[in-house]
């Protein structure tokens, strides 16, 4: 028993050392390559007996620092462009788990989606043709380890409607 319990906390401790020696903070601003791959109105189906769509962002990261990245995540806040101070919408995503991300590596394709969206009664390509339809735009931020997050891009949302 206390041989499973000291080997657990040699790999605790040893977990806790790779994450915290990591060498020096890296600027997410320039070491992370952002590729947006498409922006859109993702279909959400039917909530309360009406159409919904929510802004939606789908992109790769490249590390293009010197470091693994550890434990990143990836946070869309979401607006509309005619009230950029105040925020719509937000998603977090865990992009890597304690595996981190290597230097030159990059991520498989993401995507983040607001929870809030616009719902109606008409057809959901009308929907974006509507008078009072307000286009909305993300900004990405980004954190790995205990760093703080960072603002990395501002992307806006295409008119167009994503059903996958």
């Amino acid at each position: 028993m206390r041989a499973i319990l000291r080997r657990r906390l040699v790999i605790l401790a040893s977990a806790l050392l790779a994450i915290g020696c990591g060498g020096p903070p890296v600027d997410l601003r320039q070491g992370l390559e952002i590729t947006i791959v498409s922006t859109g109105w993702f279909d959400a189906g039917i909530v309360d007996g009406k159409n919904k769509l929510v802004p939606s962002v789908s992109f790769t990261i490249k590390n293009l620092s010197d470091q693994g990245l550890n434990s990143l995540q990836m946070m869309g806040s979401f607006f509309r462009v005619t009230d950029t101070n105040s925020e719509w919408g937000n998603t977090l995503l865990s992009v890597t788990r304690s595996e981190g991300l290597a230097p030159g590596a990059t991520t498989a394709l993401l995507t983040l989606r607001s929870p809030l969206g616009y719902t109606g009664t008409e057809p959901r390509d009308e929907m974006l043709r509507n008078s009072v339809f307000v286009d909305a735009m993300v900004k990405l931020v980004a954190k790995y380890g205990s760093v703080q997050w960072t603002h990395v891009k501002e992307v806006p949302i295409e008119r167009q409607l994503i059903t996958q």
